[in-house]
């Protein structure tokens, strides 16, 4: 009976380094291609099946509330169980270790293209192309899960045209509300099973302060800017904004991150889609595409800047919401407001598809038939992201070039 006790308690979550937790997120940030959904699948092998840090409710219940949330919900939930597995420092650790691999690739990719005369390159037009197939993919399957239905169809194609008439980032903010309001209200309530208590350890005290300073700063940041003119400090605002107010994660970014930084002129749409493009060649989080628009932008200075503006929302979120997550996944109506959350986020990442991936790099028939051959590449020879990156380069390159 003791012997079961000391194993049940080295096994149990908060009790392990923070070495250890930043080790394997490391190798994990070096290893793990193919977007978010298939992050969560290298962290349930590695976590849960392989090192047995929690078990597959636990791990099932932090996905969940990762999705309820806004933002990177792969890190989101990379940083959860580094909260879990040793304090909040291992939160820490764990982001700085699946992050910081994609983030410097990226930022040597656009230290690599500083000065370089972009409108007339046929590989980083190539690069653009495969943006399309990518967000392609992410559409299609997002829409069988998130979708499957008529009544959240129907959400996310109103959602996808309301985005394309209005691409305002206001408009997402209210899209995302709304939705959650119809689910809330109509759609139907599915019992919730009981399930064991997830232990966190942030006092209940830390989980407020978290939400209070993440609310400052979202409420706080654009009133501060209005009186300031420094360009650090609106860099800073739009960053955290994105990551604040984006559900879905991953591509979803997109189009926030799009009228953020090209409206303004810190970007050009070329340079946009090109980091795109070769965010998707690395492991990691997409997120880290803020560290090239921050190098673009700035150097390696604003690639610090932008990097840990877009994840400190994430922080926050989670530090605030992992103790009351066990009191929220209790009510069926929070789940059914979910549900029809993810179905509006559909149909926002549909419309990013057109504008401005679409019409930023479909050109001619030879784009569309690259954008093809790697949107068949990805979804039906299942080939890793990274290959299918060089593959359109290259084939940018030859289009130019005949």
């Amino acid at each position: 009976m003791e012997t079961t006790k000391i194993l049940d308690y080295e096994k149990s979550p908060g009790r392990g380094s923070i070495l250890e937790v930043l080790k394997v997120s490391f190798r994990l940030g070096l290893t793990s291609f193919g977007g978010p959904i298939a992050h969560l699948g290298y962290f349930r092998e590695e976590y849960v099946l392989r090192r047995k840090w929690l078990d597959e409710k636990t791990y099932a219940d932090l996905v969940a509330l990762c999705q309820f949330l806004p933002g990177p919900a792969s890190s989101q939930v990379g940083i959860s169980i580094g909260i879990m597995r040793a304090g909040l420092l291992g939160g820490v650790a764990s982001w700085l270790g699946f992050t910081l691999p994609s983030a410097l690739a990226l930022i040597l990719f656009a230290t690599f293209l500083e000065g370089y005369h972009f409108t007339n390159s046929g590989w980083l037009h190539g690069l653009t192309i495969v943006a399309v197939a990518v967000v392609a993919q992410a559409v299609w399957g997002m829409a069988k899960t998130l979708a499957p239905d008529r009544p959240r169809v129907t959400i996310a194609i109103l959602t996808a045209m309301i985005m394309l008439l209005f691409p305002k980032a206001l408009g997402q903010i209210m899209i995302i509300s709304l939705a959650g309001l119809i689910g809330w209200l109509f759609f139907p309530k599915a019992p919730v099973p009981e399930t064991p208590k997830i232990s966190v350890p942030i006092s209940h005290k830390t989980a407020i302060f978290s939400w209070v300073l993440f609310f400052g700063l979202l409420l706080g940041l654009p009133l501060l800017r209005q009186v300031n003119n420094s360009p650090n400090l609106a860099v800073f605002d739009s960053f955290f904004r994105v990551g604040s107010l984006v559900f879905g994660g991953g591509h979803v970014v997109l189009p926030l991150l799009q009228a953020e930084v090209v409206t303004p002129g810190w970007v050009t749409d070329t340079q946009f889609i090109a980091g795109y493009g070769a965010a998707q060649a690395v492991p990691g989080p997409l997120f880290t595409f803020a560290a090239y628009l921050g190098t673009v932008m700035n150097g390696l200075t604003g690639a610090m800047l932008t990097t840990i503006a877009i994840f400190l929302p994430s922080f926050l979120l989670i530090i605030g919401g992992l103790p009351f997550w066990d009191f929220i996944r209790r009510h069926s109506s929070f789940q059914a407001a979910l549900n029809s959350i993810n179905a509006a986020v559909v149909g926002i990442l549909l419309a990013a598809l057109y504008n401005p991936v679409w019409v930023k790099a479909i050109k001619t028939p030879a784009d569309f038939s690259l954008a093809l051959a790697a949107f068949g590449l990805l979804m039906f020879w299942k080939m890793p992201p990274w290959l299918v990156v060089i593959f359109c380069a290259a084939g940018g390159a030859f289009i130019q070039w005949i």
